[in-house]
């Protein structure tokens, strides 16, 4: 064997290699390392501190290596940052292969919450954190002795 006909073999072994390699790498969904989901609300929804208007909001998790479990809210175009929020990692036995948006109960009159929030294909997720104090309070004024979950 030549000194050409080697390199040209261990050219063409690589090749394949990297070829071999693209082929069967998983395909990525998009937003899928910050789980971006653009979520659609008809009316208005609560997040810990806030009171979102109907519409359509962008929500992904931070880019923190220590932490997971921050969530930026921006409007759809993402040109607008309405909070950051901490959460609580929530498991579901069945990860289903699209978003799941649980809500919290509240006081008639008062607008939804955003309880959890699973990204497709996951088992794990985020509770989003309420302060307890602000939850028992509209709970008591209304007369409604449920917890929230």
């Amino acid at each position: 064997m030549t000194i050409r006909n080697g390199i040209l073999r261990s050219f063409t072994i690589a090749v394949s290699a990297a070829l071999f390699c693209l082929v069967l790498a998983p395909r990525a969904r998009a937003g899928e390392w910050n789980e971006r989901t653009l979520m659609t609300f008809s009316q208005p929804v609560e997040v810990p501190g806030r009171v979102l208007p109907a519409g359509t909001y962008d929500f992904q998790l931070a880019n923190l290596a220590s932490n997971r479990d921050v969530v930026l809210i921006f409007n759809k175009d993402r040109t607008r940052l309405y909070d950051i929020v901490m959460g609580q990692a929530a498991y579901r036995v069945h990860p289903t292969g699209k978003t799941v948006v649980t809500f919290s109960e509240r006081p008639v009159g008062s607008p939804m919450a955003v309880n959890k929030w699973f990204y497709p294909g996951n088992h794990y997720g985020l509770r989003f954190v309420y302060p307890h104090s602000q939850v028992q309070m509209a709970m008591a004024k209304s007369g409604n002795r449920s917890r929230t979950s």
